[in-house]
């Protein structure tokens, strides 16, 4: 190993330390509640509480937190307010601050819900919406969860606190005594255990062989890995484990120790919730999948050229699900799309279990991720137009609405979809209006209504591009605005990584449509194209999405659902987990390329995506 690698390692532990420290300073801690703060705030059932706080098993609050808490909520305009113990173990903190910035925690409407799973405080209306019973008795991991939910009840209106009078000595035992305490808790916050307890098993098998071969800066890495909980809690600060001491000492072993437990656990929770739906998909994929399969066409969907070459060939390398998928290019308009087409059963089989079910935890982990992204799309009708009422169309939970209201805070957000989730996004007050079913069929009701429409990486998911473009032209008022982002099938990435390009995105991308074709089909249906951007509209995951396609391939998951069975043998397993541990620094070092073909994709104005932005006239 390279001293350089060391050195890195060392300043990176470093930086990781300071950043702590300051976060640790940025939490904000309650003030004794004045006399008049507790009339509201008395723990009884009436619909006149306004607030209830919500403890873990083992945790006890007396009425001077309560009304602390109350107190600080309606200084600060809060619906929600997590409350941290002061004596929180030593790794719980060093956690919660790796995952959380106290300064930008309220105003960032996308952030996970975070916090210690020891009491929260929350208000009537925002319980009521969430569907939450607030007399049920919940345990450590089961209060971290409800946490991360009611953050998107309030996605303005949570912050948390310490509470110096709040004592977490019975959460924690409670949580530790069983079986699968770390993992379900590292569940509850959105965060993959298996991938984590992996990434900290090799860092520390990182820090040990730095700290044995190559001196000085090895040595400094391996020791400031273990006295950082020293350096960022013991001096000073709103959080004071009582477990500082013993947990600085021994922090290598304790580490190796929770690393491999929740490497245990979860392996046991990906078993036991696999075994529960292995048998249907079994019975589902009896029959093999070519009946989710259409009939291949001979001519372009877009223009009925006939000249027609495969453009890239892969298996599902998403999900790993069963199948092989075929894009063609039309030589005359260089369209290109899936061919054979999936029936409406395949699309449904393939979708299954990737935004909602198995994977909907990781699918809005991704979509919370984009709030750069969402204000930009947003930004992007300034210069034109200022809408009052803007419909997103295929908008899932609705990210967007939520984001772009920092936007145009006056502007109405409807949204459409045609998963369930669009009931959900109306319920957190993402969406004002949500729509459940196909565009065509509900546009005639939504006739003229919208001043500004947005499909955002929808058009290429839908089996009727045309029709989705003459809805958009219907539901909107003359001069209103139409935004649309798509993959560019035309990006110099799709070439170079071939099947393992992330925006392929198969099996569920049916069109990948060159923007020339688009402004067409715009112009044909009374649009004027006002804008188009290349560059800014470029997602920063070409490599990293290679790497972990790559990885896919080679190790899929073998405790998904309709996995081989064979997958689950020693050999396979251990197998899976080399390719793991070797895809983690591959994922750095992609991470890294990222970031420079991102910047030079600005530069360029030249990335992996596009969006257009153009104006309804009148006829």
């Amino acid at each position: 190993m390279s001293p350089w690698v060391s050195a890195a390692i060392a300043t990176a532990l470093a930086a990781g330390t300071v950043r702590a420290r300051r976060r640790l300073h940025a939490l904000q801690v309650l003030l004794p509640a004045g006399a008049d703060a507790t009339a509201d705030a008395a723990p009884t059932t009436g619909t006149a509480v306004r607030r209830r706080l919500l403890t873990a098993r083992g945790v006890t609050a007396d009425a001077s937190v309560l009304a602390a808490a109350c107190a600080h909520a309606d200084r600060e305009g809060l619906d929600v307010l997590e409350l941290l113990p002061a004596d929180l173990p030593a790794e719980d903190a060093l956690g919660l601050l790796r995952l959380v910035d106290p300064a930008g925690y309220r105003q960032d409407r996308l952030a996970a819900g975070r916090g210690a799973g020891c009491a929260v405080l929350v208000g009537a209306e925002v319980l009521e919406r969430a569907g939450v019973d607030p007399d049920r008795p919940r345990d450590r991991a089961e209060l971290l969860a409800l946490t991360r939910r009611l953050k998107e009840y309030a996605t303005a209106s949570t912050d948390l606190a310490v509470a110096p009078g709040l004592r977490s000595a019975g959460a924690v035992a409670i949580a530790g005594a069983g079986r699968r305490g770390r993992a379900a808790e590292l569940h509850a916050q959105g965060l993959p255990p298996g991938l984590l307890a992996a990434a900290q098993l090799a860092g520390l098998a990182l820090l040990a062989a730095a700290a044995v071969r190559d001196g000085r800066w090895g040595v400094a890495a391996a020791g400031l890995y273990w006295l950082q909980p020293a350096l960022v809690l013991g001096t000073g600060g709103p959080l004071r484990p009582v477990d500082l001491a013993g947990a600085s000492a021994a922090r290598p072993l304790r580490s190796l120790r929770a690393g491999l437990r929740t490497a245990g656990e979860a392996r046991a929770s990906q078993e036991a919730g696999a075994s529960a739906r292995r048998a249907a998909y079994a019975a589902e994929l009896a029959g093999g999948t070519d009946r989710f399969f259409e009939p291949r066409r001979t001519d372009c969907p877009w223009c009925g050229a006939s000249r027609l070459s495969v453009r890239v060939r892969m298996p599902d390398l998403l999900q790993g699900k069963p199948g092989r998928f075929t894009l063609e290019e039309c030589g005359g308009c260089g369209h290109v799309f899936q061919n054979p087409r999936l029936t409406v059963e395949g699309l449904d089989f393939y979708y299954r279990d990737f935004y909602d079910g198995r994977g909907g935890e990781g699918a809005g982990t991704v979509f919370g991720r984009l709030g750069v992204h969402y204000r930009a799309r947003a930004a992007m009708i300034a210069p034109y137009a200022r809408p009052a009422s803007w419909l997103d169309v295929g908008t899932g939970h609705g990210h967007f609405c939520d984001v772009a209201r920092e936007v145009w805070p006056d502007c109405r957000f409807d949204g459409l979809d045609m998963g369930d989730g669009i009931q959900e996004a109306e319920r957190r007050g993402w969406v004002e209006t949500g729509y459940q079913g196909q565009f065509p069929e509900l546009a005639g009701k939504l006739a003229a209504q919208y001043e500004a429409v947005s499909m955002y990486h929808y058009l290429e998911h839908t089996r009727d591009p045309f029709a989705e473009l003459d809805a958009a032209a219907q539901v909107l008022v003359p001069g209103g605005h139409l935004l649309i982002e798509l993959p560019d099938p035309q990006s110099r990435m799709a070439r170079l990584l071939g099947p393992h390009w992330l925006p392929w995105f198969q099996p569920q991308h049916q069109h990948l449509i060159p923007a020339a074709n688009l402004r067409a089909a715009l112009a044909a249906r009374g649009f004027t194209v006002l804008a188009e951007e290349h560059g800014p509209a470029h997602q920063h995951n070409d490599f990293v999405g290679a790497v972990a396609l790559t990885a896919n391939r080679l190790a899929p998951d073998p405790h998904s659902p309709w996995a081989d069975p064979a997958a689950l043998r020693p050999a396979r397993r251990a197998a899976r987990q080399a390719v793991r541990a070797v895809a983690l620094p591959c994922l750095a070092a992609a991470g890294l390329l990222d970031a420079v073909r991102t910047a030079a994709a600005r530069r360029t104005d030249g990335g992996n995506a596009y969006r257009l932005l153009a104006r309804k006239e009148s006829r």
